[in-house]
């Protein structure tokens, strides 16, 4: 172990550069920006369809019954407008959810499968507390079939309002949620393909199985060519309809077999190759070559939520809204309405049927799991979460208009409006009570106590890591950085300024030379390790990043000198490569941690994702920090 500062242990001060901000997005945390951003977007459409239709609603609903058909050879795919937004369009809506939720499974919180168990049974616990009440309203009446209206929830409008009006530390809720609402889009599109399908169609049926049992060969042999895929989904959709089976769970299910994984060194290193051949002959075959190693190093999860993710969000959704959400409005009619038991049941069953359904079921896991399964977040976070979750205007939209026509369709779209409006009413006063509360009760409610996955393979060991800062400091933050990277030089001087600033976090470096695309990588981190040997690596770890250019054999002997190393000593441990058996170490507990580029942070052993600025670093040590006190 190595370390340097004043005898208390505090770091010491550092000399400034000027903090640089990068935004290094995951998956995740460019779902749900991209999710708020288009909240705003959803829900001018909405209000855009109100205004339109009461202005001139017969132009509203020419447009949207206008007949649109596609006809190869005889066989005829008619639909108004307005259902092929529906059907269409919103498949890859369902495709990107699933895009998403088979990240989560693959990489994030759902990775350990039990952490599953318990937002899967709040999910179901919020529909079927939401049902309830629906049905409660509507026993012994017709509209008793518009059950499966008060079910999902909206993705956008709510992970987007939930950016809003939520607390400080909202990833794991969002996290949360994001799971939750993607089992209320599963069991939805369950509900849609059976409970309202009017009649079956066997044969059109059994070839959308055909195509779907393609498709998993395709898979199963590994197969990338993407228009294929596209091929045989859009068989698959037309068998669908053509069945009579509501055609978008094609775009959920193939989202769902999607592998998201974390780009592999192995695969970086081969498209860095493939890259300086092109560089050395810039053919086009090479070009070809190249580029294929590219796209292998990173996920086709990854890639396609980045492609389809923004179309969906900014233009699917709010054309979704634009064609269904008009509603003309009057005293009358809002008098009728808000008196009817369907706007009543969808109304109810979403404010007050979706908190109590989420919590209470939420609760009633832990306890009777003896706090095996526990929410990743605190219990006023679950219960805003649950209220937030009352926001069902997509799907339910969709299915308002399988199961209903003419005034109880209206009087279904007022209940889900209103509904939406209610619940981030709702939200807000949650999240306001909750910020009221004394500050380690506030943490407590909105972090939890539950524990925190573990990103970090082998965890920091005093007596081998090269440590900055006290030993015994409730936040760690651990990087995986290369001497000769000019990102690690960007982030250097933040790390400088993060360690000024806070008094109680240990810094940790641990070497991963990125020897392919930085030559001299290796042989500076052998220098460190050789200053290490003389108690020097800190001093010579600042020195090299302050002459990243300048890391040739000589330039390094001259800094053990500048330092007043033994340089007969340093100079031989370089020669007789005595530091790479450490380093090596550093390089297997990379690969174990999924570490294939730098650098990478761990903060208390969990991966920090996105920008490595100082505020978002300031942010995500606040944080850790909390959560740490609260566990105490």
């Amino acid at each position: 172990m190595s370390s340097n500062g004043d005898p208390d242990g505090r770091p010491s001060s550092f000399s400034g550069r000027t903090a640089w901000a990068r935004s290094l997005e995951t998956p995740l945390r460019e779902f749900l920006r991209t999710e708020t951003g288009s909240a705003a977007v959803l829900l001018a459409a909405a209000v855009a369809a109100l205004v339109w239709v009461n202005i001139d609603a017969s132009s509203y609903d020419s447009l949207w019954r206008t007949k649109l058909s596609i006809d190869l050879g005889g066989a005829e795919i008619a639909l108004d407008l307005r259902q092929w937004v529906n059907s269409g369009l919103m498949t890859f809506f369902f495709f990107v959810a699933g895009l998403e939720a088979r990240r989560e499974f693959d990489l994030g919180e759902l990775r350990e499968r039990r952490r599953f168990a318990l937002p899967l049974l709040a999910a179901i616990g919020g529909m079927a507390v939401a049902v309830a009440i629906y049905l409660s309203f509507n026993a012994g009446r017709s509209s008793a079939h518009g059950w499966g209206i008060a079910m999902s929830t909206d993705t956008a409008f709510a992970l987007g309002l939930l950016a809003l009006v939520g607390p400080r530390f909202p990833d794991r809720l969002r996290a949360f949620m994001l799971t939750v609402v993607v089992v209320d889009d599963i069991v939805a599109l369950v509900v849609i393909a059976t409970v309202y399908t009017d009649t079956l169609r066997v044969v059109p049926l059994l070839a959308a199985v055909g195509f779907f049992g393609a498709v998993l060969v395709l898979r199963s042999v590994r197969v990338r060519v993407g228009l294929l895929y596209f091929v045989l989904g859009a068989g698959a959709w037309v068998g669908l309809l053509k069945s009579g089976v509501e055609p978008i769970v094609v775009g959920l299910v193939m989202g769902l077999l999607v592998f998201a994984y974390p780009a592999p060194r192995s695969n970086l290193e081969r498209a860095t190759e493939r890259f300086r051949e092109f560089r050395e002959q810039p053919t086009a075959d090479l070009a070809r070559v190249a580029g294929v190693e590219l796209r292998s190093a990173t996920s086709p999860n990854e890639r396609l939520q980045q492609l389809f993710h923004p179309w969906t969000s900014y233009l699917v959704v709010p054309l979704f809204a634009l064609a269904n959400a008009g509603i003309a409005l009057d005293g009358g009619f809002l008098t009728r309405a808000f008196s009817s038991p369907i706007t009543l049941g969808i109304l109810v069953g979403y404010v007050v049927g979706k908190p109590v359904g989420i919590l209470g079921f939420s609760w009633l896991a832990t306890r009777l799991s003896r706090g095996r399964l526990q929410p990743p977040v605190g219990w006023a976070a679950v219960a805003g979460g649950g209220t937030i979750a009352g926001i069902g205007f997509t799907v339910s939209l969709l299915v308002a208009t399988l199961a209903f026509d003419g005034r109880q369709l209206e009087e279904a779209k007022v209940g889900i409006l209103s509904a939406a409006l209610g619940a981030a009413i709702v939200t807000w006063l949650v999240f306001r009570a909750t910020a009221l509360l004394p500050r380690r009760l506030r943490i407590r409610a909105l972090l939890g106590t539950a524990e925190p996955l573990v990103d970090l393979y082998f965890e920091v060991d005093p007596d081998r890591d090269h440590i900055r800062g006290p030993l015994a400091a409730p936040v760690t933050l651990v990087e995986y950085g290369d001497f000769e990277c000019p990102y690690c030089g960007q982030a250097e001087p933040v790390v400088r300024e993060l360690l000024r600033d806070f008094g109680d976090v240990r810094y940790v470096w641990r070497h991963l030379p990125l020897s392919d695309v930085h030559p001299n990588a290796q042989l500076a981190a052998e220098a460190a390790e050789a200053a290490a040997d003389q108690g020097a690596f800190w001093e010579l770890h600042d020195l090299l990043f302050d002459h990243q250019d300048r890391l040739t054999p000589n330039d390094l002997i001259g800094y053990a000198e500048q330092l007043g190393l033994d340089v007969e000593r340093f100079t031989k441990q370089l020669q007789n490569q005595a530091g790479a058996p450490r380093i090596a170490e550093d390089v297997d507990s990379a690969d174990l941690s999924g570490v294939s580029g730098t650098p990478t942070f761990f903060i208390n052993g969990r991966r920090h994702y996105g920008a490595y600025d100082i505020d978002t670093l300031t942010k995500a040590v606040r944080t850790a920090r909390a959560r740490a006190a609260v566990a105490v």
